[in-house]
């Protein structure tokens, strides 16, 4: 396989679920924003942490590109499409790396 410049972009997004009251109730909230955010955007999405607490978690965003700077954008529009629709969740922290 030929030599390719790539870059992995990574957005971790720390939320806060003030209405849950049971994991199940932050699983919806959860569930409904991964489903719009791949809808949208062509990212893996994985719960990366706060599993057993009822109103935190940590989401990471993954994607590929030799263009990092098209990383930037597309991770950067995640960001916004979770601060605008993501109903019952506050986005309290968010960072975005490259490797």
């Amino acid at each position: 396989m030929e030599e390719h410049t790539r870059h992995v972009g990574v957005l971790l997004v720390s939320l806060h679920v003030p209405q849950a009251q049971s994991l199940k109730d932050k699983r919806m909230v959860l569930r409904s924003i991964k489903d719009k955010v791949r809808a949208h955007y062509n990212v893996s999405v994985a719960e990366l942490d706060g599993q057993d607490k009822w109103q935190t978690a940590t989401l990471g965003f993954a994607a590929i590109n030799r263009d990092q700077s098209y990383l930037d954008g597309q991770l950067s529009n995640v960001l916004s499409l979770i601060e605008r629709h993501a109903a019952g969740a506050l986005v309290c922290e968010h960072k975005i790396e490259f490797h």
